[in-house]
């Protein structure tokens, strides 16, 4: 069998094969790089000849990626991780430096910790720009494939090749509207569990630690509204009966712009550990290092 010659593998080809997998189309690819429309149609050409796959093709649904395009989409990611990382400077001058950091993270942490660190950036290094790309499950697949450089969040368990740092612990606290009946007296686990609840699940699915911890003791609530967005059930419970347990911090951050009462949860509930995770292929970069630290700062402050 004759071997591939490997001096038509263009390095450019690579960069426009992983945008045609993160964007799913040559549109997008060709936007995400700079590149023209034209101009990445015939790079994707190039592909296809290097590769002898379509790589992508229009079906009914769209776009689509092809099986061999699919499986890769790894050795791809990580040969162009390598190569950026042999080109990369051994020092990082966040005064002097451009180009852009991607921090994965749901909204309500985004709330917690971006301003501070918007503000950092534009301070210390004001010719990174930073990204906040759309929330995409726990966001450990989004780390592993390269779509972003960090990720905020609670994880159980992380897989290979991942590093973690702990931000801080959190615990929960209920929040209704101010002026609401229940704030006349201490609330108990009986008036708790006798209100109309308003549930925060990111994923939109399934049941949340306050369920969980209810059924210990043999009791449930009335669930009313379920949202995915912790930014907008406080908003709901600013103009309504119901009551919502969320994390502390983002109680407090909260209480500063809109109309709410906090009161202690009348149930244990076992806090949980904010961490922020990253893969080991950019463990030791400088700029990488530097951007970790920054966000360590900005959470011991909270």
């Amino acid at each position: 069998m004759q071997k591939p010659d490997i001096g038509e593998v263009d390095l450019n080809l690579l960069k426009l094969f992983d945008a045609l997998l993160k964007e799913g189309s040559v549109t997008g690819a060709a936007a995400r790089l700079g590149f023209s429309q034209p101009a990445a149609s015939r790079g994707l050409d190039r592909l296809r000849r290097l590769l002898n796959d379509r790589i992508l093709v229009r079906t009914a649904n769209g776009w689509e990626l092809t099986p061999r395009a699919l499986a890769l989409s790894a050795p791809v990611t990580k040969l162009l991780d390598d190569a950026r990382a042999i080109v990369a400077p051994s020092e990082f001058h966040p005064a002097t430096a451009s180009g852009r950091f991607t921090v994965a993270t749901a909204d309500h942490l985004a709330l917690l910790l971006m301003p501070k660190l918007v503000t950092k950036l534009a301070s210390l290094a004001p010719g990174i720009d930073l990204i906040m790309p759309t929330q995409a499950g726990d966001n450990v697949d989004l780390i592993a494939q390269g779509g972003a450089d960090l990720a905020v969040g609670s994880f159980d368990g992380l897989p290979g090749r991942f590093y973690s740092r702990r931000l801080y612990d959190e615990d929960f606290v209920c929040v209704v509207r101010q002026g609401h009946p229940i704030i006349a007296e201490p609330l108990t686990l009986k008036s708790f569990v006798s209100l109309s609840h308003l549930s925060v699940i990111i994923t939109g699915q399934g049941r949340s630690a306050v369920d969980d911890a209810l059924s210990q003791h043999g009791l449930t609530r009335r669930i009313a509204v379920r949202t995915p967005h912790f930014l907008v059930a406080p908003m709901i419970v600013t103009e309504s009966d119901l009551i919502l347990t969320i994390p502390r911090r983002l109680a407090h951050r909260i209480a500063r712009s809109v109309p709410i009462e906090i009161l202690e949860l009348p149930l244990e509930i076992k806090p949980f550990t904010l961490s922020m995770i990253w893969h080991e292929r950019q463990h030791y970069d400088p700029a990488h290092v530097w951007l970790r630290n920054q966000i360590l700062e900005v959470a011991r402050k909270l």
